[in-house]
């Protein structure tokens, strides 16, 4: 299966990147489509990350392209893909620590390459409606923490729900997550699971890198496997979960 269809949002074609003589990703093709929530698994140095890097123009490819919207994002600036409505998260938090949870929300409107600093350090007061847009994107990741809390003071769990509310203040057509669940407590866990379930019942499309096998194949409408660098099969999570070549790269059995 995951032969490309005309509800594709991302095309991943016979893409490779190479560190030295390290092959992170090797001719690897996947596709993802919209509408949907799709798992992209595999163990511990299988490109998972790399594929998310090079899909939002932090790493370059050395060949192959990318498409998103049926555009050629190949190797283009991160503030380029942002502006085309891709949003993403990160395997480690990336927040700023000295700013409130409103300041580090209302930073997602502008992107590095944008006159980053320049811009947050408002020359004007931020619009009603950009400030009613955080509020409901607070409230909707389940974030109960004054708006002027400082992101030092929260707990791993809490900075988590920030990175979320960062990314979903964006106007993105694709929304990628980068191990939402690791570090977090089993109560922001299931918030996170219903969270996820909303946004696909309101049309919204998924990228999902997880390790926590049930929370992925609960939510997942398609799963991807990737194993040193390769694609390894994609499928519905059941047939994933049973596939005999999955469970010896990936689960150990």
């Amino acid at each position: 299966m995951n032969t490309k269809q005309p509800d594709t949002i991302l095309e991943f074609n016979n893409v490779s990147k190479h560190f030295g003589g390290v092959k992170a990703v090797r001719n690897c093709s996947f596709y993802v489509k919209k509408g949907q929530i799709t798992g992209l698994i595999g163990p511990n140095g299988a490109g998972k990350t790399t594929a998310f890097n090079l899909i939002t123009g932090l790493l370059k490819t050395n060949s192959g392209n990318i498409i998103f919207m049926n555009e050629d994002i190949t190797d283009k600036p991160t503030h380029y893909i942002a502006n085309k409505g891709l949003a993403r998260t990160f395997q480690k938090v990336r927040l700023f620590d000295n700013l409130t949870i409103e300041e580090n929300l209302l930073l997602a409107k502008h992107h590095p390459g944008e006159n980053f600093f320049k811009s947050f350090f408002f020359t004007r007061k931020p619009s009603k409606s950009l400030l009613k847009k955080v509020k409901q994107v607070v409230n909707l990741v389940g974030l109960t923490k004054p708006l002027s809390t400082l992101t030092s003071e929260l707990s791993y769990g809490q900075k988590r729900l920030v990175e979320l509310a960062r990314a979903l203040m964006m106007d993105y057509k694709l929304l990628m997550l980068d191990e939402p669940t690791a570090g977090v407590n089993p109560f922001i866990r299931k918030r996170l699971k219903v969270l996820l379930r909303k946004l696909r019942s309101q049309g919204k499309t998924i990228l999902l890198i997880e390790h926590d096998m049930d929370f992925v194949m609960s939510l997942s409408d398609e799963v991807i496997v990737l194993d040193a660098g390769k694609k390894l099969m994609a499928d519905k999570p059941g047939k994933v979960r049973k596939n005999k070549k999955v469970l010896e790269a990936y689960l150990g059995k």
